[in-house]
């Protein structure tokens, strides 16, 4: 058995950075703790979730039973906008009629951004966490997705629950309005007390055997460890099994890459409990897949023979650049879900641009962004760029302090400075600089790797909430300026590429991208599919075998939802400088043959 599932507490949560499979993982082991004979609830809390995708039911924001998986399971999926809607009216109805229309106006929108999302969804399972009638049947509790440290900090910080109350006349923060919180004081205490005793939970991080994804998750190791979170296991997820390496360059390279990453692993990963899970020859979906992920050697091998086609015939990278290319300039933003790929993707495009002697700005909003480490240098036609979170935040959270903070006492201070490390700060902040780079898109090319799916969506909140401000004040509605919103709606000023992977779960995360952008009037320009193994041809049977399985998703994504798309391979060498990141456009009947 794993080594995280050994003696398991009450509650497990698993984290990590998205597309390493935390959602797999998490299922698996409520699954196989139910198959002991204990009664597990699986609770999500990711806004994408696709808990109900890999059993095969609908779940929703109910406790459903998983009685085809289990009797002694079940599932619940916390929709943190529904969540957020709730736990806003609850925050501001006692305060209506008694407030002036101004200050509840003002809370109300303190209760608008990311923060408040993050609180919500953690509001609804502190409710988990603490012993109840509603949780009391449940010998184990599963948690999809862990809270941030910020989301504990907050809810620790003493002047949310005493002092800042008598002072303040109806004062709020970006968990509500104190008078409103006073209510749920007690059941925080308890939920905080509970993350953080290690007889009642263990957090999972779940990474890849991949440098940059293992970096990441040892920030959030450290992050967790800082607020009391100490009991914590590394699963990596996904590495190439050895014996795949024979007779296949391919899997040979791909081998050797993961063992070195995970020689270098970051030293404060090095001292936790780890398991590895080997990569499965078929896709994370339905109870067969879940029951053997975990084992530590898999039963369902490989077929020998696997028929793939000769060459897979598709439109590549470059087919994409040659059709924007022509317009000499404009915004082009590459989206979806993390672990897709999408800096490489941005990378690699732009050296393509530049190449042909157009000129480039390459920049970033995704906080675990390794520009600089894809391009290996400078080039010539390409100013590289990042929108550095922490940079940006601080610069605003200095404004704020000397503006708005300057006539309040040392506990008030101390509020509005945890305020200010809220999600919502940094969501402000991004926008603020977003908005300054693609102006630029006006006499050059700028492309935009930007955050993880959720994050982008919050970023594109923001703009639509400053396109509806500026609108509304415009007094000559023909003459009101260009919004950054106006700008992505535009197709011949912002191109939006959609990136996933040919595998089930990224394809419907991908597609639940587009309905949103088409919701906000931003239509997708094209989709890339990235790391293909069929595009590979691989010899491996394990890699055949994912290679057949992509053949599907390609087939959904070319017919059913892109207009235009393109393929791009998964390399034997790691994408990495000028020749690499090329390398990465070529026409794939050439790269089947090299």
């Amino acid at each position: 058995m794993m080594q995280f599932l050994l003696h398991p507490p009450r509650f497990l949560f698993f984290t990590g950075k998205g597309g390493v499979g935390k959602t797999s993982i998490a299922c698996s082991s409520a699954l196989q703790l139910a198959g002991e004979g204990r009664r597990v609830l699986l609770v999500s809390t990711d806004p994408a979730s696709n808990v109900g995708q890999v059993f095969g039911v609908k779940i929703g924001n109910q406790v459903t039973p998983l009685t085809h998986a289990s009797p002694n399971m079940f599932a619940l999926e916390i929709d943190p906008q529904a969540a957020a809607q709730a736990y806003r009216e609850r925050m501001v109805a006692p305060v209506r009629g008694v407030l002036p229309e101004a200050v509840v106006k003002s809370i109300e929108e303190q209760l608008s951004g990311a923060c408040t999302t993050e609180i919500a969804a953690f509001d609804e399972f502190t409710a988990l966490l603490v012993e109840s009638e509603r949780t009391a049947s449940y010998d184990h509790i599963i948690f999809d997705t862990a809270p941030t440290g910020h989301t504990i900090r907050l809810l620790q910080l003493p002047g949310a629950w005493s002092g800042f109350l008598d002072t303040s006349k109806g004062g709020g923060s970006c968990l509500g309005t104190l008078s409103g919180l006073e209510k749920q004081r007690t059941q925080y205490k308890s939920a905080v007390n509970a993350l953080a005793d290690p007889l009642r939970t263990r957090l999972v991080l779940v990474a890849r055997a991949q440098q940059a994804t293992l970096r990441e998750v040892a920030r959030t190791h450290e992050e967790l460890a800082s607020v009391g979170l100490l009991k914590q296991h590394l699963v990596i997820n996904g590495v190439l099994p050895a014996g795949e390496v024979d007779q296949d360059e391919l899997a040979t390279a791909i081998y050797r890459r993961e063992q070195a990453a995970l020689s270098a692993m970051p030293e404060v990963l090095k001292g936790l409990p780890q398991d590895q899970v080997e990569l499965k020859p078929f896709n994370l979906v339905g109870l067969n897949a879940l029951c053997q992920l975990l084992e530590l050697k898999s039963a369902t091998t490989p077929e020998p023979q696997i028929a793939l086609p000769e060459a897979l015939v598709a439109p590549d990278l470059s087919s994409l650049v040659d059709e924007f290319a022509g317009d000499g300039h404009g915004l082009i933003m590459l989206m979806g879900k993390g672990g897709v790929g999408k800096t490489t993707l941005a990378a690699s495009i732009a050296v393509e641009l530049a190449d042909r002697g157009l000129q480039v700005h390459l920049s970033t909003s995704d906080p675990a962004a390794h520009l600089a480490d894809t391009l290996e240098g400078s080039r010539e036609n390409l100013t590289v760029s990042r929108i550095d979170p922490e940079a940006e935040t601080e610069r605003y959270r200095r404004l704020i302090l000397e503006t708005q903070g300057v006539h309040l006492d040392a506990e008030g201070l101390a509020l509005l400075e945890e305020d200010l490390r809220s999600p919502c700060t940094e969501e402000i902040a991004v926008f603020q600089a977003f908005s300054r780079i693609i102006r630029e898109a006006s006499d050059r090319f700028v492309i935009m790797d930007t955050a993880p799916t959720g994050h982008t969506l919050l970023l594109l909140d923001a703009t639509g909430a400053y396109h509806r401000e500026v609108t509304r004040q415009a007094r000559n509605k023909d003459m009101a300026p260009l919004t950054p919103l106006m700008q992505l709606q535009d197709q011949g000023e912002t191109k939006v590429i959609i990136v996933t992977l040919a595998e089930p779960t990224p394809v419907l995360e991908a597609a639940g991208l587009q309905a949103d952008l088409r919701r906000a009037g931003i239509e997708p320009w094209a989709w890339v599919i990235n790391n293909s193994v069929a595009a590979a041809m691989p010899h491996s049977p394990l890699l055949r075998q994912r290679a057949q399985n992509e053949l599907r998703e390609i087939e959904a994504v070319a017919t059913l939802h892109a207009k235009r798309f393109a393929i791009v391979p998964l390399l034997k060498q790691e994408p990495v400088g000028k020749d690499q990141l090329l390398a990465l456009s070529k026409p794939l009947s050439i790269k089947s043959q090299a």
